[in-house]
């Protein structure tokens, strides 16, 4: 029996636009790769520390791995397929492909060059040279030979390929090196394979003289190794050489009797999907990129060749070092003064809740101090009978979850949707579900057909003879690792209307439930599609010459056709539309005609723009949602999502100064053009930082 979840989605999924004028959007993935470039930007500054330029470098190279499992992955299928599917813009699969391949060449070069002739140079000059084998002293060479052979060489495992040993396979985003050994005095070299360990830290630490380190690629210290593997053999030469596959799970959630076991079987069929990508460090001969094209099976345009060390995403191993002179200013989370501990001890987030909402804003509002803090509570509270909980991601160690087991083993029900599909996760996510399970938790593992993206906590205390229930509802994941770099917001609450509302949304997540309208929730797929649209419908009809009316979006995606033809729409009736996007967006702003009273920005930074805040209207008719759904057809369609409305005045004032702060941040925003270009918000009066502000207004609240 179809779940109402399950029905409007079949509702959704069959709904089409018409057809419409591609030039009206910007190619989604192309808007992707804008927003990388600006990341690859913030390490290009000059103004940042230089472990910061480092931390952006590595941040650049994680996205674009992801791009490649997932987007290009994807693209690649369709090709495959032989699809006539158009993107907005009116490019086919193979078209897109084209146009990526082109940017992520650009891309990619510039995010070499700036290592190899600004970042690392400017490490080496403050004590942190990453350096060549060939370049070492010998006293140094010894001491890393004398570690490769006690902790590196027992690791290793040369596999030769010839017509007796197979080519191997090659895993997901493993660093590898492509070795050409000779026989003795013949001429015909042979192939080999050596994986380099990613359990082995990826730069090893080495002394070069009185008070001086270096740190030397791991891959490095095996090339000048090699003998060890290969005795009786001449070493020719090696390359290393880095492999992207395929990484989208591809469930039929129809077909799945057992969803947790489908998606086990299909993470361990993932180890051997297509290839994607194949980097090799310039140099390799084209006789070895021909070999490993053929073994791998992609195509001569599937090579990104770049200088060495392959695999960037590892100097997050360099921003780790203890060196405060080469990073940003330190930032310690504040918890908010009305959940602050007290002379007595921990405050009563309970008794606070019922006399007012609290909207915290992380990092800068500690989510240890928050939201951490209200389920710890909940889960050490006599008084609380229920703890019911969606999990999308968390942490490695995580004490939301310790909290939880805490809380059935102390026999309060505690339910928990762990979504086993969240993208990248689901590994993690299996480990969290088996564990809750073991505890005695009741474990939901989400609806079929759809992702659980919604970020919801409710807590049921008893209170003398009353039952009342407390809600955490926010933009981000119940992970403290992330919520440290993330910005997000969150309201806590002991609001009936909406406490209610949480309450029948999660029975329609566990159970049979049929509940479709909610007061103070939006709720994806249900009807979010249909009230964004009917909201910024509404503002349109509003409009008048002397009140054009007023939209204000803050998110991560604009994808979405329909919502963006709405937008058009009411552009073309005067409504001054601000969007503050800090991803993909395919609207085009700016457009006489169009979208003329639309501005796009988005702002990269210290921090990564996370959050979903939704105004309309403006003044006392303003209303305003947060929640966890950006503007993506997924989102709309594919995902249980959901907005909550904040109406609380001083809460909407605290939403709108950040609102009105982004909009005034003159250091990490950039504007899109009707061109499709982005460009550096120039200062004017000074610059003014959205996150520098925010931190200074939570160290001193």
């Amino acid at each position: 029996m179809a779940t109402i979840f399950q029905r409007r989605r079949a509702v959704n999924g069959r709904r089409r636009s018409g057809p419409r004028d591609s030039s009206r959007y910007l190619n989604r993935e192309l808007s992707w790769l804008d927003f990388n470039e600006r990341v690859l930007a913030l390490a290009e500054d000059p103004a940042l520390p230089l472990l910061e330029r480092a931390k952006f470098l590595a941040i650049f190279a994680t996205n674009l791995d992801e791009f490649f499992q997932i987007r290009v992955a994807g693209l690649k299928r369709q090709e495959a397929a032989g699809l006539g599917t158009r993107s907005p813009d009116g490019l086919t699969a193979a078209e897109q492909l084209a146009a990526i391949d082109l940017r992520v060449r650009d891309l990619a070069d510039r995010h070499a060059r700036l290592f190899a002739e600004v970042v690392g140079p400017d490490l080496a000059a403050n004590g942190i040279p990453i350096t060549r084998w060939k370049h070492l002293p010998a006293g140094a060479q010894d001491e890393l030979r004398q570690a490769y052979e006690d902790q590196i060489f027992p690791v290793l495992t040369p596999l030769a390929v010839d017509p007796g040993h197979p080519f191997p396979y090659i895993s997901n985003l493993s660093l590898n090196m492509a070795v050409l050994v000779r026989d003795g005095s013949e001429r015909r070299r042979l192939f080999a394979r050596i994986k380099v360990p990613s359990l082995l830290p990826r730069f090893l630490t080495v002394q070069t003289g009185e008070g001086q380190q270096a740190w030397v690629p791991l891959e490095e210290v095996i090339a000048a190794n090699l003998g060890s593997l290969f005795p009786g053999m001449t070493i020719a030469d090696s390359w290393a050489f880095r492999v992207t596959r395929h990484s989208d799970l591809e469930i039929d959630d129809d077909e799945a009797e057992d969803l947790l076991e489908t998606i086990e079987e299909e993470l361990r069929r993932l180890r051997f999907t297509r290839a994607v990508r194949l980097e090799v460090e310039s140099g390799m001969p084209d006789h070895v990129v021909a070999l490993l094209t053929r073994e791998l099976q992609i195509g001569r345009t599937d090579v990104h060749e770049l200088p060495g060390p392959l695999g960037l995403v590892d100097l997050w191993s360099l921003y780790a070092l203890e060196r405060p002179d080469l990073k940003g200013r330190p930032f310690h989370p504040v918890t908010p003064r009305a959940l602050a501990p007290g002379p007595d001890g921990p405050a009563d987030i309970f008794s606070v809740l019922r006399t007012r909402d609290v909207l915290v804003q992380h990092p800068y509002d500690s989510f240890a101090g928050t939201v951490q803090a209200f389920i710890e509570q909940a889960a050490t509270d006599p008084s609380v009978l229920a703890i019911k909980q969606t999990l999308y991601r968390t942490s490695g160690e995580s004490p939301i979850v310790d909290s939880l087991v805490r809380a059935a083993e102390a026999d309060k029900q505690v339910v928990v949707l762990v979504e086993l599909k969240a993208r990248l996760d689901e590994q993690a996510n299996i480990a969290w579900a088996k564990k809750l399970e073991q505890a005695g938790c009741h474990v939901v593992y989400g609806l079929i057909g759809l992702k659980t993206h919604c970020k919801v906590c409710l807590v049921v205390r008893q209170e003398g003879t009353v039952v009342r229930r407390y809600v955490h509802i926010g933009t981000g994941n119940y992970n403290p690792t992330t919520a440290r770099v993330y910005e997000d917001l969150g309201l806590l609450t002991s609001d009936e209307q909406l406490t209610e509302d949480v309450t029948h949304l999660f029975n329609v997540l566990t159970g049979y439930s049929r509940r479709s309208d909610y007061d103070a929730l939006i709720v994806a797929p249900l009807n979010l599609r249909r009230r964004m649209l009917e909201m910024i419908e509404r503002e349109a009809e509003r409009a008048k010459p002397n009140r054009p009316g007023r939209i204000v979006m803050k998110m991560n995606a604009l994808v979405d056709d329909q919502i963006v033809e709405a937008l058009y729409a009411a552009s073309q009736k005067g409504v001054k539309i601000d969007l503050m996007v800090r991803g993909i967006c395919i609207l085009r702003p700016g457009v006489p005609g169009l979208s003329e009273t639309i501005r796009v920005r988005s702002i990269v930074g210290r921090f990564l723009e996370h959050s979903r805040v939704y105004r309309f209207g403006s003044g006392k008719q303003s209303e305003f949602w947060i929640g966890s759904a950006d503007m993506m057809d997924r989102n709309l369609d594919r995902r249980v999502e959901a907005l909550v409305r904040v109406d609380d005045r001083s809460l909407q004032e605290r939403l709108d100064g950040i609102l009105d702060l982004a909009w005034a941040d003159t250091t990490g925003a950039w504007e899109l053009g009707r061109d499709g270009a982005w460009t550096r918000v120039p200062q004017t009066d000074g610059p003014v930082s959205l996150q520098d502000e925010l931190m200074v207004q939570a160290a001193s609240s």
